[in-house]
């Protein structure tokens, strides 16, 4: 049986290709999952994606990955810097976890510098664009295997 990473994706990432391309860039959320699994794939490891514009049902995606998945890689959105919910349910989970951040987070409007998941993440990304889901994974892979 292989292993499962969760590619995790809050809010308003459904819009990611049509809502401000000059931050998030041209690539849909269907691009970066179709190029996910690929690589998944091709690791002998399975992905589960989802996205949800709302916060307890990312909760619960994440408390279903405490008995499927390996590994969870989350774009939590702006819920990155509010959501004190999805990190318990974070700790809660035993398994790897890597935030991405599509944006610099840390180049735009001071709000967005703190991510309460950033203290549970095995590790961060930001700044790296739509890239930056695949050099989780890569990660997840690493050290997964």
């Amino acid at each position: 049986m292989s292993k499962t990473v969760f590619l995790i994706n809050g809010p308003n990432l459904n819009l990611l290709g049509k809502r401000q391309p000059e931050i998030y860039g041209a690539d849909t959320l269907e691009d970066v999952t179709a190029r996910c699994e690929a690589l998944a794939q091709a690791a002998g490891l399975g992905v589960v994606a989802m996205q949800s514009n709302h916060e307890g049902e990312i909760v619960e995606f994440i408390h279903n990955a405490r008995h499927t998945a390996e590994a969870i890689v989350i774009n939590p959105g702006a819920y990155s810097h509010t959501s004190v919910a999805i990190l318990d349910a974070l700790q809660a989970y035993d398994g790897l976890v890597f935030e991405v951040h599509i944006s610099n987070i840390h180049k735009r409007e001071a709000f967005r510098h703190h991510s309460y998941i950033s203290s549970r993440a095995d590790g961060v990304l930001a700044g790296f664009g739509v890239e930056g889901y695949e050099l989780a994974l890569r990660r997840a892979i690493s050290l997964l295997a």
